[in-house]
């Protein structure tokens, strides 16, 4: 095994470990009564950083099927 080998298996294992954890706590949050499941949404709005996470992954989750573009034709187009 070479070292780009072990980079990309421990990048994987990352990925599967992330995901257990998002399904952990996914399992929790539907688990919970919906005043308490409630009171953490409501807890992670409140965090600016949170909060901008969420929006950012939302935005990303609409937008998924829209057409990529170059960086340089995004620029042009902020720039009108």
């Amino acid at each position: 095994m070479n070292r780009n080998d072990d980079c990309e298996g421990t990048t994987i294992m990352m990925n599967v470990n992330s995901m257990a954890t998002a399904e952990v706590f996914m399992t929790a949050l539907r688990a919970m009564s919906k005043g308490d499941r409630d009171e953490v949404l409501v807890r992670i709005a409140h965090d600016r950083s949170l909060r901008r996470d969420l929006l950012d992954l939302a935005t990303i989750a609409e937008r998924q099927s829209e057409r990529s573009k170059p960086f340089r034709e995004y620029l042009g187009e902020r720039r009108k």
